[in-house]
């Protein structure tokens, strides 16, 4: 299956520390690729393979680090 890539906004994420946070959780996980971030736009851009991780699994990750995802 093809990548995906999709961006979550999180209010949380308010400084570089948050940023790099969410990186280093959503890189661990098995399958993403890319993790971009937009600090002033509170988003964080995934690409990922979704035959080895989910979204519900990218989506855990962020608000385990307490940066629940805004839907």
């Amino acid at each position: 299956m093809a990548q995906q890539e999709v961006t979550l906004t999180s209010p949380n994420i308010s400084c570089q520390h948050c940023v790099a946070a969410i990186q280093k959780a959503l890189s661990a996980l098995p399958g993403v690729e890319v993790v971009g971030s937009d600090l002033e736009g509170k988003k964080v851009t995934v690409r990922y393979d979704p035959a080895r991780t989910s979204l519900a699994q990218i989506e855990r990750a962020m608000e385990e680090e307490g940066y629940p995802v805004a839907h």
